[in-house]
Formats: structure tokens, C-alpha cells, sequence
């Protein structure tokens, strides 16, 4: 059995040794150049499915592996004592479930913070990592998040990161508003660029594409005022729940106005943002800890998570896949370098290096000759996809997932918080990312007529 065992470790030591050095490699330059020059959407892909399997991960933390820890004694173990570290004193068992599943959570968006900060280091160094050794960086963070389950509750993850991904949660909400106005300007031009086209062939077939327009945007405003009426009608009567409410509306219908006097933004992009507004408001009163004020306290908050998983998987296929997202959240003068076509090789200049492939000619010339060209370093395109700044979204994405599965930290069932304080302190950082979010749209509205001779392009 023994031998066994050791045998088991040599292997998985040796595995991860190697996905280190083929990273470190791969980050820093080795002797195996390329001769593929970084498209547009180097990485952003890969880096979205690594996103996509932390989503699926962190469910089964939650789901699954804490029905099994709190089942079993909080001492037969170093694993579950540091699983149940901090949730021995809940007074229910399924509060003690929530907890460990919180944490379990935790354990997978604190995991994944680190892989895309360590990832964000690294493509400063070397602009061309966010596309290289992806098997290998899959690899790490897999036992980076195992590694986790062996780290205790507290401090690390409560209260640490869970105030790292309020934080960080809350400047997703920021980018999530310019995802989502990008994406209204993308489908309102989208479908008007169809209806020119139908006109062009046919006088009066172009009216239906911008009726889809009007009729998408009467959708949301009809469903957020829908959503108004309902919080109202569940968590109104109380003096906070009425003020986020009525707050909420008065500044949808100020951005509404501000874009129907003026040239700027679209209406389907002012359906948008009322739209998520309404839906933050509801996961601020839903938050509420106070009882007279919250009469779904401590039950599973389902909508709440459908809101938030739906919102995450927007993102990341905006993330990933959008052909706006480099120009939208990338750097100034990005536009012209969008290509993917291998740069020439010039004389004296840093070659980049380091693709980790399973191939044995890999970057070969088609004669099969050992000879390679090799990529310029200043040829290599400053992109969204190809900086630090895909990095930082993606670990915004991932403490606002956090955030959303776990009710922003809060723990209850059946009518009763175990750490108030908690869903106070949420509640509050909800609502007001809201109102930033509201503010900056209708700043995006007034500036350019506040001030004519400044170019807000």
C-alpha cells in the first residue's frame, strides 16, 4: 500500500513540476520561438472556458461537497476542520451547510483571483502569455484549487476575500455597464444596418427590423416596470425597501429622458441599463437581514442566482467573443493593431518565444526545416486580448460570481440570519454600485452637452 502511494505522489509531484516549468517557460521565453503572431482573440477564449469550468466548480463546492463535509465530524481531519473552521457555531445544520458551502465557493473564485492576477504579472512581462501553455495553466489551477481545500475558513476566506470580492464584485458592475451598453449599440446598429440593407433591396422591408429594435426596447421597459410594480408589492411598506425602489425608478426615468432630449446613446441601450438597474435593486431589498422587511429572509434565493449566473454568462461570451470587447475595454489606438497576421522578422530586436505544444514540428516551415520565423516583439498587437486588462475583467468576473451564489456572503434558512451584519453591509454595497452605475450612464448622456468643445468619443 505503501508503495503504492508513493508511486501516486512521484506522479502527481512530477506532473505538477512539469506544467510549472513549461509555464514558467512559456512566460518568461525559452528556445522553442513562434511563428504565429497573436490575433485579436488570443487567449480570451481559453481564458473564458477556464472561467467557465470555475462556474461548474464552485456549484459543486457548494451543492456537493459541503453536504458531504457536514456529515462528517468538524476533527476527523485536517480537511474538515479547515472546511469547517468558523461554521461550528451556526445553530442549525443547515446553516452549517450554507456556511461550508460559501466557503467552498470562496475556495474556487479566490483560486481563480490568483491564476488571473499571477496571469495579469505575466503578460507584462511577456505580452504573449495570455495565448501560450493554456494545457499547463489548466493543470495549476486545478491544484491551486485543490490546494485550497486544505487552507482553513479563516482569515483567508472569511473575512479576506470575502471583502476582496465585494470589491471587486462591485467594479464588475462599472464594466458590466459599458458590456452592456456596447452590446445595446452593437444589436440597435446591428438590426439597422439590416433594415438599410432590406430597404435597399425593397421599398418598406427595412420597417421590421426597426420595429424588432422598438419592440426589444418597449420589452425591457415594459419588464423593468413590471419588476418595480413586484418589489413593491413583496418588499415595499418598508421605509429603506420603498426608498431603494422608488430611487431606482426616479433614475431610470432621468437616463430615459436625458437620452430621449439629446442625440446621444440609444434607446435600447437606456432599456439595458434600466433593465439590470431593476434587477440590482432586487438583489439589494433581497439582501435585507430584517425580517419586517424581507419576507423570503433565509429562503434559497433562486431568482437571485439565475440573475447572477445569467449575468456572468453574458459577460463571458462578451468577454470572449465579442469583436468590440479589444476597442470597447481595451486601450486608446488599439483598433489599428487588430490583426493576426504573422509579422515579419526584423534584425536585432527580442524574439517572443515560449508555445507550449504537443507538436514535434510545431512552428516548422512547411519544408520541414528546423528554421522558424520568429515574432517581433514591438510587431506583437497591444490588444485587450493581449494585456493585463482581460486579466483584471475576468477576476472581476469571478468575485462577482462569488458574490451572486452566496447571496454576497450572507447566511440563512428559514427566517433566520446567522450573520446580519453580513447582508447589511451587502445590501448597502448593491445599491450603491447601482446608483454609480446609473450616474456614470447619465454622465455619458450630459457631458457631451455640458461641454461641446471636449470630445467624448
Amino acid at each position: 500500500m505503501g508503495a503504492i502511494l508513493s508511486c501516486v505522489a512521484t506522479t502527481v509531484t512530477w506532473c505538477f513540476c512539469s506544467a510549472l516549468m513549461s509555464l514558467f517557460g512559456a512566460c518568461c521565453g525559452n528556445d522553442k520561438p513562434s511563428s504565429v503572431a497573436p490575433g485579436a482573440f488570443s487567449g480570451r477564449k481559453r481564458s473564458v472556458f477556464l472561467l467557465f469550468f470555475v462556474v461548474v466548480l464552485s456549484f459543486a463546492f457548494q451543492y456537493g461537497v459541503s453536504r458531504v463535509v457536514v456529515n462528517l465530524s468538524p476533527g476527523l481531519n485536517f480537511v474538515t476542520e479547515a472546511w469547517w473552521a468558523g461554521c461550528e457555531d451556526m445553530s442549525t445544520e443547515r446553516l452549517q451547510q450554507r456556511c461550508i458551502g460559501n466557503n467552498g465557493v470562496y475556495r474556487v473564485g479566490f483560486s481563480a483571483v490568483i491564476f488571473f492576477a499571477l496571469a495579469a504579472i505575466g503578460v507584462c512581462i511577456n505580452r504573449t502569455s495570455n495565448r501560450v501553455a493554456w494545457p499547463a495553466k489548466y493543470v495549476l489551477f486545478v491544484f491551486l484549487a485543490m490546494g485550497m481545500c486544505f487552507v482553513p475558513n479563516e482569515p483567508l476566506f472569511t473575512p479576506v476575500y470575502l471583502n476582496v470580492a465585494r470589491v471587486g464584485a462591485v467594479l464588475f458592475v462599472i464594466i458590466q455597464q459599458i458590456i452592456f451598453v456596447d452590446l445595446a449599440h452593437n444589436w440597435n446598429d446591428g438590426w439597422v444596418l439590416k433594415a438599410d440593407k432590406a430597404e435597399a433591396e425593397e421599398s418598406g422591408s427595412g420597417k421590421k427590423w426597426l420595429g424588432a429594435v422598438l419592440f426589444s426596447a418597449g420589452f425591457l421597459f415594459i419588464g423593468s416596470i413590471t419588476g418595480w410594480g413586484l418589489l413593491f408589492h413583496f418588499y415595499g411598506g418598508c421605509q429603506l425597501n420603498d426608498i431603494f425602489i422608488g430611487v431606482t425608478m426616479a433614475l431610470c426615468i432621468l437616463i430615459t429622458g436625458a437620452q430621449l432630449t439629446g442625440e446621444e446613446g440609444s434607446l435600447l441601450a437606456s432599456g439595458i441599463i434600466t433593465a439590470y438597474a431593476t434587477s440590482l435593486c432586487y438583489t439589494a431589498v433581497a439582501r435585507n437581514p430584517e425580517a419586517e422587511c424581507n419576507p423570503f429572509l433565509g429562503k434559497e434565493d433562486v431568482l437571485g442566482i439565475f440573475i447572477g449566473v445569467t449575468v456572468t454568462l453574458i459577460s463571458l461570451a462578451y468577454t470572449g467573443w465579442s469583436y468590440t470587447a479589444d476597442s470597447t475595454l481595451g486601450s486608446k489606438g488599439d483598433d489599428h493593431e487588430q490583426t493576426t497576421e504573422p509579422a515579419a522578422p526584423k534584425e536585432g530586436r527580442s524574439k517572443i518565444g515560449g508555445i507550449v505544444t504537443n507538436e514535434e514540428n510545431y512552428g516548422a516551415t512547411d519544408g520541414g526545416d528546423d528554421e522558424q520565423d520568429e515574432v517581433d516583439a514591438s510587431d506583437i498587437p497591444d490588444t485587450f486580448s493581449n494585456n493585463w486588462k482581460l486579466n483584471v475583467v475576468l477576476g472581476t468576473v469571478s468575485c462577482w460570481f462569488s458574490m451572486a451564489i452566496t447571496a454576497w456572503g450572507s447566511i440563512e434558512d428559514e427566517g433566520d440570519a446567522a450573520n446580519p451584519q453580513v447582508g447589511k453591509v451587502s445590501m448597502w454595497i448593491i445599491i450603491g454600485s447601482q446608483w454609480l452605475c446609473l450616474t456614470l450612464y447619465l454622465w455619458t448622456l450630459m457631458a457631451p452637452r455640458l461641454f461641446p468643445d471636449r470630445d467624448f468619443s
